[in-house]
């Protein structure tokens, strides 16, 4: 998936565990750990604008992104703008 989460280098910056955050944020560890791992599909904007505030953070340092051979091409689409 060219979204690559980087929650795992922000928590490290902040010098805190997945365990706190998830208790100040109200989701279970293992979402945290889901979310930090890029398994999920996708994220809710609510939830990720409580990991900013805890983090004090913008979107940006939490997602980025890479695109690689299995994205779609976005040829052709867009040209009217």
């Amino acid at each position: 998936m060219p979204i690559i989460v980087e929650l795992d280098v922000m928590l490290a910056r902040r010098k805190m565990r997945s365990k706190e955050l998830a208790q100040r944020i109200g989701l279970t560890e293992q979402q945290v750990s889901q979310l930090k791992s890029g398994k999920v599909r996708g994220m809710r904007f609510d939830t990720l604008s409580r990991i900013c505030a805890v983090l004090d953070c913008q979107p940006g340092d939490l997602l980025r992104y890479e695109p690689g051979p299995e994205d779609p091409t976005m040829e052709g689409e867009g040209d009217e703008a």
